[in-house]
């Protein structure tokens, strides 16, 4: 299509990615120029490394060993409540670490729930901090990101390979070992490289969790080097060791992600004849419902716990809670101003660096980037007064990968669909935006935007390098909460933080979806009804 005339402009798409690229590679510059390469990595940065590497090894394989019954057992199941169980595994991925940790502090923790009831019966309490704990809460965060991809691979193998291995005579085991296994076996190295990847630059977690010499990752032990020494050379170079890794972690999870397919089929239900005898009926239903209870049981404990004090709760946090608005809706604004015109470009046959500079917000950590911006803030403001625009900007950084998986596919298919017409009919450029692309793109953008709010709103990780005793986000707020053993007002915080969030996903995807259900006077061919004209 880049041949001939085009609905839409590339240049405002080629315009965000090229501002976008200068200014990821700008703080990363910074961090290289200023890192101390001289003095090297001490026994302390070394040990960071490897409890970074471990943590995040044992986190992707027991995420990913956990998820492999349970999407096996949802695969085969037809239950009541299976629908709203496999939309809960999503939770997770929006819901902010803060509130997952406290939710896994008040049913593990020390003077949790599971400890409580160890003590009646004369058992030691669980100790949660250290590598247990950290593995713990990431099991917890990307055990629903791992039983998806694999449920979603599961799904995939077409029906009529279980009905032949039936016909043949083939037990479970049999199944199992000529079916599944051979489909385990391309797409759990790549499950297994996707979580890899998200724990390696999981802040929150080992900000909360970890700590002290034999529990720092290397992102905890650059915000300690910025909060408690101010060394910023030795924070710049440990930034750049958090990159290095990112980025192999992140290539290595796009290499084997990229498996081939299991075949192709007649698109019909898949029929289990492997489950039918009472032992897998019952080791199924054994692990649904353990998934089901490791899963609700924190946020559950978080609803019982905060919710007497919501209305105590002191003015700080209401007024942390309208910051985190703030910058959320801020970072918002910034990430569709840069989102729309790439996905646009991206739509129209753009490639190369608009593409590229989309991924440029996987290869660095948000602390990586907060770190390179620090750097260059420093010699000409004040970082620590401009908190509050950096952490919406690299909030929107982080979350444009995500929303530009959301908005390219429909925007490259109303592209090929009414491209042509709308050139053919005069109406390139902002007239098509306006009367063809934009609103059958509702639904997207009104995801994408309530995907960057949820998303904003939990991060604790670019404030605690800027925020000052005055200016705290509702994360950051509830951290100090659970510093002062305040667990009480922290937990109803975390509620509180839990219902914006959740309230924010779905006023912008309702009111993405209503204005699409307006346009639904169409007939097949996606021509308007006279009674609703655009």
């Amino acid at each position: 299509m880049a041949g001939r005339a085009q609905p839409v402009s590339a240049w405002p798409g080629t315009s965000a990615a090229i501002t976008l690229a200068v200014l990821i590679l700008g703080t990363l510059t910074a961090v290289a120029l200023r890192a101390e390469t001289g003095a090297g990595l001490g026994r302390a940065d070394w040990a960071a490394i490897r409890f970074t590497l471990i943590q995040a090894a044992i986190s992707g394989l027991i995420s990913v060993l956990i998820a492999i019954p349970v999407a096996r057992a949802l695969a085969r199941r037809r239950f009541r409540g299976r629908r709203i169980l496999i939309a809960l595994l999503g939770v997770p991925f929006i819901l902010p670490v803060i509130i997952a940790v406290l939710g896994l502090l008040e049913v593990f923790g020390r003077a949790g729930w599971i400890s409580d009831a160890l003590g009646l019966l004369g058992f030691e309490p669980i100790r949660i901090y250290g590598l247990h704990g950290v593995v713990l809460a990431h099991v917890f965060l990307n055990l629903p990101l791992a039983t998806r991809l694999i449920l979603q691979a599961w799904q995939e193998v077409p029906a009529e390979r279980f009905r032949l291995a039936a016909q043949l005579g083939c037990d479970g085991r049999a199944m199992f070992w000529l079916i599944e296994w051979p489909m385990l076996q391309r797409i759990l190295p790549g499950a297994f490289a996707v979580v890899f990847a998200i724990c390696l630059t999981s802040f929150a977690v080992a900000l909360t969790l970890g700590g002290g010499p034999r529990a720092t990752t290397i992102e905890l032990a650059i915000y300690q080097a910025f909060r408690f020494d101010f060394a910023l050379g030795r924070a710049a170079l440990l930034s750049g060791v958090q990159l290095i890794l990112t980025i192999l972690a992140a290539a290595l999870a796009l290499w084997l992600a990229t498996g081939t397919g299991f075949g192709k089929g007649l698109d019909r239900a898949v029929r289990r004849w492997d489950g039918a005898n009472p032992v897998s009926r019952t080791a199924d239903a054994a692990w649904i419902i353990a998934a089901a209870l490791f899963l609700l049981l924190p946020l559950a404990a978080i609803v019982v716990s905060g919710l007497p004090n919501v209305l105590s709760l002191p003015s700080t946090v209401w007024s942390a809670a309208l910051t985190s608005l703030l910058v959320a809706a801020l970072s918002t604004c910034l990430l569709l101003l840069l989102a729309l015109p790439m996905a646009f470009a991206i739509a129209r046959g753009g490639r190369g660096i608009v593409e590229l500079a989309g991924l440029l917000g996987l290869a660095a950590s948000p602390l990586v980037i907060g770190t390179g911006l620090f750097i260059m803030i420093r010699p000409i403001a004040d970082p620590f007064a401009l908190a509050l625009p950096v952490t919406a900007l690299v909030n929107a950084i982080t979350a444009l990968p995500f929303a530009l998986r959301v908005l390219v596919p429909t925007a490259r298919d109303v592209v090929e669909r009414y491209g042509k017409l709308g050139v053919s009919l005069n109406m390139a450029g902002l007239p098509f935006l306006r009367f063809v692309l934009l609103p059958r793109m509702r639904p997207q953008i009104g995801f994408a935007a309530g995907l960057a709010m949820a998303l904003s709103m939990g991060d604790l990780g670019v404030i605690t390098l800027f925020a000052d005793p005055d200016i705290a986000t509702l994360p950051l707020q509830i951290y100090r909460l659970m510093g002062a053993y305040r667990l009480d007002d922290a937990a109803a915080a975390s509620l509180l933080l839990l219902v914006l969030s959740i309230v924010v996903v779905c006023v912008l995807d309702r009111g993405g979806r209503r204005h699409a259900e307006s346009l639904a006077l169409r007939d097949p061919e996606g021509r308007i009804s006279p009674e609703k004209p655009f």
